[in-house]
């Protein structure tokens, strides 16, 4: 849900804006740039049969298990396969939760996180969350931005998305680039984008999942860190 809706007159500036608070050679800027380098596809069709197509092959590269099924029969990861039958942006937006995710909650519906929007059996998954609110709330946001930065370099119109997970909310106030450049780090830090905010899944599949297993198996618990109030909108 967008708090501010940013008018198409108005994207321009607010991305001028945040970028310009970013550290220049960062990786946040670095990451900013994929997004506001698309920023004139706000009107390109989105969730296509060629994006379903791209998110169903990510689920592959990224070694999950998919269930040609819709996420409201039961969950959209119900701790062993993900359900396929959902728009493209939210299929790989599961894909970005996979691989936050520490290895033990993959086996947890919604990898213990609580029901996301999707899921038909809300009271299991929300029986099987394990983890407080500032947990929950950090990886929804680096999920959030790790999607984004999916879609971008996969050719779909990842601005939609960025603008409706509020990332320009307060675009006109230091918190927008605060936000943006603690989660675009905290990727960087879990080896999941590279210097250029490029996913490292897309980069080397089979590698690079490894070493994402193995960063996020101690990283969790630890990068917990608060988030800006003005932010884009949680909820897998």
């Amino acid at each position: 849900m967008n708090l501010t809706p940013i008018e198409p007159d108005i994207l321009p500036l607010a991305l001028t804006a945040v970028a310009e608070r970013l550290e220049p050679g960062s990786v946040a800027a670095a990451a900013f740039a994929r997004v506001a380098a698309i920023a004139d596809e706000l009107e390109v069709p989105q969730d296509t049969p060629d994006h379903r197509r791209a998110a169903r092959a990510l689920v592959d590269r990224a070694g999950m298990t998919a269930i040609d099924a819709v996420p409201a029969t039961a969950f959209s990861w119900d701790g062993r396969a993900v359900r396929t039958r959902s728009e493209a942006s939210v299929l790989i937006h599961e894909v970005a939760h996979w691989l936050i995710a520490p290895p033990d909650r993959r086996a947890l519906p919604d990898f213990g996180l609580g029901a996301g929007p999707e899921t038909g059996r809300i009271a299991e998954a929300n029986a099987a969350r394990c983890v407080d609110n500032a947990v929950r709330e950090k990886e929804e946001l680096l999920a959030s931005l790790l999607g984004i930065l999916f879609e971008a370099a996969l050719g779909q119109p990842a601005i939609r998305a960025f603008i409706e997970q509020n990332w320009l909310e307060a675009w006109d106030r230091p918190a927008a680039a605060d936000q943006f450049a603690m989660a675009a780090q905290a990727l960087s830090d879990r080896g999941l984008i590279d210097g250029g905010g490029l996913p490292a899944l897309l980069q080397d599949g089979k590698a690079a999942t490894a070493a994402i297993s193995i960063r996020n198996s101690g990283q969790a618990s630890a990068d917990t860190s608060t988030m800006a109030d003005a932010g884009p909108s949680l909820g897998k």
